[in-house]
């Protein structure tokens, strides 16, 4: 009876060690694949130091993070450089796509449009949306429409029934400079012209 059980303690002990030694062999690989790049790595946390020229990104698992050494930061991010590690810092706005530092966006993502490092679904007032670009442009404040101009035909103000006349309003030396998206900056109507030149001479419409 006693050599019946210590087969029977023999063979679980067998039974878990061998599960032991897998669970350490799939730790092994799956460290090994987190730890492309490290300098220092952890078996529970990833990487902690990367080479030189490396980023090392982290992020959470619910209570855990875990680090990964990369060559280019991944949307939502960017790369600060330090003496000691160089770092992905995530964008402060979650509709950031790409961002020079924390708080100064360079990209958003769909449904956003980019205003001075900012993110916003509707453009402030004062803007006009490019969705070209996914940014806002500021628009200009032309000054007062100028008088109409008088009313002409081919260059002719008399001779004929119907011509045109203009009116043009001009643009803030600084929206120039900035290239904003302005409103018109002229207008024509048709208006009715002298069919009679002086002197007499007659030109029919």
């Amino acid at each position: 009876m006693q050599w019946i059980i210590f087969m029977l303690l023999l063979f679980i002990s067998s039974v878990e060690m061998l599960t032991q030694n897998r669970w350490k062999k799939q730790a092994s690989a799956s460290l090994l694949e987190n730890c492309t790049g490290c300098v220092l790595c952890s078996e529970d946390n990833g990487c902690i130091t990367c080479h030189h020229r490396l980023f090392l990104l982290i992020w959470r698992d619910g209570i855990r993070q875990y680090g990964m050494c990369v060559h280019t930061c991944p949307p939502g991010y960017f790369g600060v450089r330090g003496l000691e590690v160089n770092r992905c810092t995530k964008c402060r706005s979650p509709s950031c796509e790409s961002c020079f530092s924390r708080d100064f966006c360079m990209k958003c993502k769909d449904k956003f449009y980019l205003y001075k490092g900012q993110c916003f679904r509707q453009c402030p007032p004062g803007t006009a949306a490019q969705p070209g670009t996914r940014e806002c442009q500021e628009t200009c404040e032309p000054g007062p429409w100028s008088e109409w101009s008088a009313c002409t035909h081919e260059s002719r103000t008399c001779g004929c029934k119907w011509g045109v006349e203009t009116r043009v309003r001009e643009v803030p030396e600084a929206a120039r400079e900035e290239r904003t998206a302005c409103p018109a900056l002229q207008e024509t109507r048709r208006c009715r012209m002298k069919k009679h030149c002086p002197g007499g001479e007659h030109h029919s419409a």
